[in-house]
């Protein structure tokens, strides 16, 4: 995935692709930082983690800005997340999330918000490319029906 992402960034180069060329610079830092402050080989999963981490970052703050009225700049961060997005595997569908949930629910038996960890764990392990915000959202709103 390492080396796409490179050839991607080549290919942006190539093709004029200003903004695709600045995301995927901005990402291949994030990736060299990781590399050197954890001493990791560039594995896909490291790389998915690097990126994942870079989406949320980014989804964090569109919210600021459009809490100050800043919609361009929550526009060009949403265009960012795209970017970065399309390195991602697909995520898990909100049905697959819900049966998963249930499953653990069938499992755990949890009875109140103390057991949440314990079937965030559950969920997370069994589906790998889920919104763990997502997912605590769908888990809170279970636990109190």
């Amino acid at each position: 995935m390492f080396d796409k992402i490179n050839a991607d960034l080549v290919s942006a180069m190539k093709n004029g692709d200003k903004f695709t060329l600045s995301v995927l610079r901005m990402l291949k830092s994030a990736l060299q930082l990781e590399k050197i402050n954890n001493k990791k080989e560039m594995t896909d999963e490291v790389v998915i983690n690097v990126i994942k981490k870079q989406v949320k970052q980014r989804k964090d703050s569109i919210n600021e800005y459009v809490n100050l009225g800043k919609e361009d700049v929550a526009e060009s961060l949403n265009k960012e997340i795209e970017v970065l997005s399309s390195y991602l595997p697909e995520e898990a569908s909100d049905e697959e999330i819900l049966k998963t949930i249930e499953d653990a629910f069938k499992e755990l038996n949890p009875t109140s918000m103390k057991d949440m960890g314990s079937v965030m764990k559950y969920v997370i392990g069994k589906l790998s490319n889920v919104d763990n915000a997502k997912v605590s959202a769908m888990i809170k709103e279970r636990l109190v029906k």
